[in-house]
């Protein structure tokens, strides 16, 4: 008990006071609801988390120690509520699964699959016999229709479920390449010319005259711009809403080889001869990251859906596996045959056309042990496809969205097989509805329109809308002003150690300096009498010690000594 007591001088003093009470840390076990609560928190956060939490403890100030409390909670409630709307997803996606180890998926044909699946699906296995190939196949983002075209002119679209024919052109001329734009109406064909946009109907509603031999053309459907690359090397978005040509940037690296589009923050990857993969935006006439890929050109590449990993393939024979974040290559694999073409389910699977034949991986992208470990090296593809009467080089592979299907083309035609689990079972219908009507897909147009985004927010990282902005003024300003020359951070860093440096020797010693710098040889004061004998007492020392070494050293090395101070 405290008590207050009075000494000599007259002054209280408090006896028997108690320390201040120590926190204890908790020793006590988690109860099993905290440990399903910590277990159903580390789940959501490998499903639907995007990377670690902001440590905001070592933030000092505390009104964004706050901020950032609050944006961090609101993130682990959206990451538990997508977890727990999982309940209300009808349908699992399902993989071939052998009976035992020596059993291998790879070796199951394709009909044993149709005779194992419904009547229904097996009907989904098509197969199209064309003479103007070699073709190239796109379906539509919701994958109801597909978009054939043939290199010699050859256009048909169609819904190929229900076996409903669109249109057909036959443009007599050289064609590169075909996409769809924002729904199943309107698509855009790289002819030998220039690039042509086309309705349904198969009418011509524009020509883009700047694109001049377009040879790859892909769309981003959040923006509505279509960006084509040509034979010059000269990277181009048009904002099909508008009809406005919004960036043209030069490669420098002459005909791209390679082309394929970040689903998740809309950047392009563009491969070159030189076995370069540059990453563009159009907000920047160079590029953002340029990635030594391969030792011989790059042949083909694509990026997973969580714009994680990138997928390249290039005439040296490998096949590498790139992680984004990191820029770094994580695992390598041989291919008997240059890669024609890549493409990755939403599931995560990797269809790889090399040669005539087309191989399918699992697990490319995910680690075995569950964990945010870089992805395990996998050993054997999930399954094989050849042609077996006519093998013909294939040309494109693309997986159809939401369902089990991989669409090959090739010179002969085109051609669909069962590739199970590779399809997202549950579709977003806010997002793409595959039995969409007339008055939906209306309806889908115009929010996609008004929830338009704009050319700027595309970047490497797009979550920086929103963000506080750490640059200087005077880097603000240098960004700004896109005519200004760039700053060359190890110049200025190698003439600032040269202003600094002050060697005391030679011509550039403190004393030779501040005789420069007085000048007047005719004016003699006491202070340069002092300089002057300061400096032959250094003249008479060095000489002295010069002489010294050279008696040491002999005359064959004692021309070696040095005469500086």
């Amino acid at each position: 008990m405290e008590v207050l007591k009075e000494n000599d001088g007259g002054q209280l003093t408090i006896h028997n006071l108690q320390p201040p009470a120590r926190r204890k840390t908790p020793t006590t076990a988690l109860s099993p609801e905290e440990k399903e609560n910590q277990k159903r928190l580390a789940e959501a956060q490998r499903s639907y988390g995007r990377g670690k939490p902001i440590p905001t403890g070592l933030v000092k100030d505390r009104k964004l120690r706050a901020n950032l409390k609050r944006l961090e909670s609101k993130y682990k409630d959206a990451i538990l509520a997508a977890k727990d709307a999982e309940i209300l997803l009808e349908n699992q996606q399902g993989f071939l699964q052998p009976e035992n180890d020596l059993e291998k998926t790879y070796k199951i044909r394709q009909d044993e699959i149709q005779k194992a699946v419904g009547v229904q699906q097996a009907k989904k296995a098509i197969e199209l016999r064309l003479d103007m190939g070699p073709y190239v196949a796109e379906y539509t983002r919701n994958g109801r229709n597909l978009l054939l075209a043939g290199r010699k002119g050859h256009i048909a679209t169609c819904e190929w479920r229900a076996g409903k024919p669109g249109c057909e052109l036959h443009l007599n001329e050289t064609v590169r390449d075909a996409t769809w734009l924002h729904n199943n109406q309107y698509f855009a064909v790289a002819q030998k010319k220039h690039t042509y946009i086309y309705d349904h109907a198969g009418v011509e509603i524009h020509c883009l005259n700047q694109y001049v031999e377009a040879t790859h053309l892909s769309f981003l459907p959040y923006h509505f711009l279509l960006a084509g690359i040509e034979n010059s090397g000269y990277l181009r978005y048009t904002d099909t809403s508008t009809g406005q040509i919004v960036a043209q940037h030069p490669t420098r690296k002459g005909s791209p080889t390679a082309f394929a589009q970040n689903p998740y923050n809309a950047i392009l990857h563009v491969g070159h001869q030189n076995g370069t993969v540059s990453l563009w935006s159009p907000n920047s006439t160079t590029p953002l990251v340029r990635i030594q890929a391969h030792a011989g050109p790059v042949r083909s590449a694509a990026v997973d859906r969580s714009g994680h990993y990138m997928l390249s393939a290039g005439q040296d024979l490998r096949l590498k596996l790139w992680d984004i974040r990191t820029f770094k290559e994580i695992h390598s694999y041989n291919t008997f045959h240059p890669a024609s073409s890549i493409s990755i389910s939403d599931r995560g699977l990797a269809a790889i056309g090399t040669g005539t034949s087309v191989t399918i991986w699992k697990d490319f992208f995910t680690s075995a042990s569950n964990t945010i470990n870089h992805p395990t090296k996998i050993q054997s593809p999930y399954l094989t496809w050849h042609h077996t009467q006519n093998p013909t080089p294939i040309s494109r592979v693309n997986f159809c969205p939401y369902e089990d299907i991989l669409g090959i083309s090739h010179t002969t035609g085109f051609s669909s097989i069962h590739v199970p689990g590779s399809g997202e079972p549950n579709f977003d219908f806010l997002e793409a509805n595959p039995y969409e009507t007339v008055k939906q897909r209306q309806e889908s147009e115009v929010k996609a329109l008004l929830n338009k985004l704009q050319p700027e927010t595309i970047a490497l990282d797009p979550d920086f809308v929103g963000k506080l902005d750490v640059r200087s003024a005077e880097q603000r300003a240098r960004d700004k002003d896109l005519d200004a020359p760039k700053r060359d951070e190890l110049a200025e860093l190698r003439e600032r150690e040269l202003k600094e440096r002050n060697r005391g020797r030679g011509k550039n010693s403190a004393v030779r300096r501040f005789l420069r710098k007085k000048g007047g040889k005719n004016v003699i004061d006491e202070k340069r009498l002092r300089l002057e004998a300061l400096k032959r007492e250094r003249k008479e020392r060095v000489g002295a010690r010069v002489g010294r070494e050279k008696a040491q050293l002999g005359p064959a090395l004692g021309r070696f000594v040095r005469r500086d101070g």
